[in-house]
């Protein structure tokens, strides 16, 4: 079994490689062995995915629930994990960092920090607390036996201030106060992309499967993109499939999902590898 080191080392390496790498968002131990056996070389956690796990909606998970499920998640298989942490679960910087030792204690080799606060009157932190949380959580990484990558999130788009220049401001900042990775979820076109990476010199996550964006692989890999994610959305495809069909049960009385599900053999031989 690979060590917590070497996974890290790999899920760094990965960052360098000679193509963008695509870490998907299992939400459970489930969908995490099947994108694994699909070949995916790294996985990242959804916090949205999993709260809906437990009908609740995104950000109604407390941090030590969160923690054992990342601690399945990072169980579950041989590939580097990486955590959606969302904003450290506190305003403050001690808080950051103890979440981001909690996360490494839970198996994982990286994780995100948003800069959102969760209150609608002041959706995002300052930027100076911004950056000193991102600052500590960058320390706490570089304290452990391994290298944990963060990744710092500029949460704009997400909350609905549409500034790609606050966006790149506050990337910077992060970028100075540390992080390995910047990510600015959101984002949908190549322009505004392209406009990112002039601006910094850290590998770039972007978030692809939203409504409205077509922007492939290729294209995202020619512009320089380092790493793309999924967030929820697999989940959200999933639950609309399954929210399809019982409409279908309890509206019209037929059964056709049937014949667009998956088999329970195939099933049975995905988690079989």
């Amino acid at each position: 079994m690979n060590s917590q080191s070497e996974k890290a080392d790999r899920f760094r390496a990965l960052h360098e490689g000679p193509s963008v790498l695509v870490v998907p968002n299992p939400w459970d131990v489930g969908t995490a062995r099947l994108l694994a056996g699909m070949g995916f070389e790294a996985l990242a956690s959804t916090s949205a995915g999993f709260a809906y796990t437990l009908g609740r909606p995104d950000y109604a998970v407390d941090r030590e629930q969160m923690m054992g499920h990342l601690a399945e998640l990072a169980a579950a298989t041989e590939l580097p994990v990486t955590g959606d942490l969302e904003n450290g679960y506190g305003a403050a910087p001690e808080t950051v960092a103890e979440t981001i030792r909690m996360a490494a204690s839970a198996g994982l080799v990286g994780g995100s920090i948003e800069d959102a606060t969760n209150q609608p009157d002041a959706p995002l932190y300052d930027v100076e607390l911004a950056a000193e949380r991102i600052r500590a959580a960058v320390e706490a990484a570089r304290a452990l036996p391994f290298s944990f990558m963060v990744t710092a999130r500029a949460e704009n788009f997400m909350v609905g201030i549409g500034d790609l220049g606050d966006t790149i401001r506050r990337l910077q900042a992060y970028q100075e106060a540390g992080a390995d990775v910047l990510y600015a979820p959101a984002l949908k076109t190549c322009e505004q992309i392209a406009t990112l990476l002039r601006e910094v010199d850290r590998p770039v996550n972007v978030v692809m499967g939203l409504k409205g964006v077509s922007l492939t692989l290729a294209e995202l890999e020619e512009l320089g993109v380092r790493r793309v994610s999924i967030g929820s959305g697999f989940a959200r495809v999933a639950l609309g499939a399954f929210l399809e069909a019982a409409r279908e049960v309890r509206e019209h009385g037929s059964f056709g999902f049937a014949d667009r599900a998956i088999s329970y053999a195939d099933i049975g031989d995905l988690l079989r590898k």
